[in-house]
């Protein structure tokens, strides 16, 4: 009669093992999910700006006029306008002490904060779904709301 009992609750402790075992995988995988998620949302839009400002470094403008979102030409954003921007005598004329300082997640694009050796910085919109680069139309802040004029006394 030694061996009647002997296997009996053994099953039920190991599948609750297995259980907990499982729930602690999900949670955790879908921990490093969220971590992942946010931490390369705006991955893509680094990178982008990363490009324009090392072809600037090698003094490639066409390049980093296309790297901006303008293969031949933006009619809102000439080449010109570009230069002066950008360009030799723009307020980005070393690109060397330029750098990305941080990038914000903005109602499904990316607004990057770009440093300049000298100047202000510099909040350029990363549009998502066609890949371009432009000005953020705000700076460091995503959608402002402008509050309503306060009525005449």
């Amino acid at each position: 009669m030694a061996g009647y009992l002997e296997e009996y609750g053994v099953a039920d402790a190991r599948r609750t093992k297995v259980i907990w075992w499982l729930v602690i995988s999900a949670v955790a995988l879908g921990i490093a999910a969220l971590v992942l998620y946010f931490t390369f949302r705006t991955w893509p839009a680094k990178r982008q700006v990363q490009r324009l400002l090392d072809d600037l470094r090698r003094r490639d403008y066409q390049a980093a006029y296309r790297d901006w979102g303008c293969p031949q030409s933006c009619p809102d954003y000439p080449l010109k306008r570009f230069m002066e921007d950008w360009g030799p005598q723009g307020s980005f004329s070393d690109p060397s002490a330029t750098a990305v300082r941080k990038a914000r997640y903005c109602n499904g694009d990316v607004i990057v904060t770009v440093t300049p050796g000298k100047g202000k910085d510099a909040y350029l919109w990363y549009d998502r779904s066609t890949g371009t680069l432009g000005f953020a139309p705000w700076e460091d802040l995503c959608d402002p709301h402008i509050p309503a004029p306060a009525p005449p006394p």
